[in-house]
């Protein structure tokens, strides 16, 4: 199993940062130019879908520089905290465990948010790749959060 840690202060309200983190659009910049979740047309905003505990939203490509699939993910929420956070294991193509936790901490400064993964390739070969990928991903993800809040 790898564990990864990513966190970055933003000065914005944790309301304005929750809607950034659950919206489409800010999923998207986050992820961009690096890759690109698809998600079903209709949804603009992971808040706006009844969510169930450990129950499958939907399926999700991931498409490297937002063209090429490269995986796949069951986005499933275990939990969600308004303005609080999120807890995520979604079953992906590429790894046998994938667990997503995001926080929002209100802060002096305004808005810390972090992210903690940990994860299990199902190719141990590819260990190494995979880590650094998701490292690269997400010191992305931070530095688009800072930019854009």
């Amino acid at each position: 199993m790898i564990t990864l840690q990513f966190q970055s202060t933003v000065n914005a309200p944790v309301t304005q940062v929750w809607q950034w983190i659950t919206s489409v659009d800010g999923i998207s910049t986050e992820l961009s130019p690096i890759a690109k979740m698809t998600f079903p047309s209709h949804i603009r905003n992971l808040t706006d879908l009844e969510i169930e505990p450990n129950k499958r939203l939907f399926r999700s490509f991931v498409l490297l520089g937002g063209l090429i699939p490269i995986d796949y993910s069951d986005l499933t929420l275990v939990s969600i905290d308004t303005e609080k956070g999120f807890l995520e294991q979604s079953p992906m193509l590429s790894m046998k465990t994938w667990q997503h936790k995001r926080t929002l901490t209100k802060t002096s400064a305004g808005t810390t948010v972090t992210d903690i993964l940990t994860f299990k390739p199902r190719v141990a070969l590819f260990t190494p790749l995979v880590k650094w990928f998701i490292t690269t991903l997400f010191n992305n993800r931070h530095k688009q959060l800072r930019a854009h809040l």
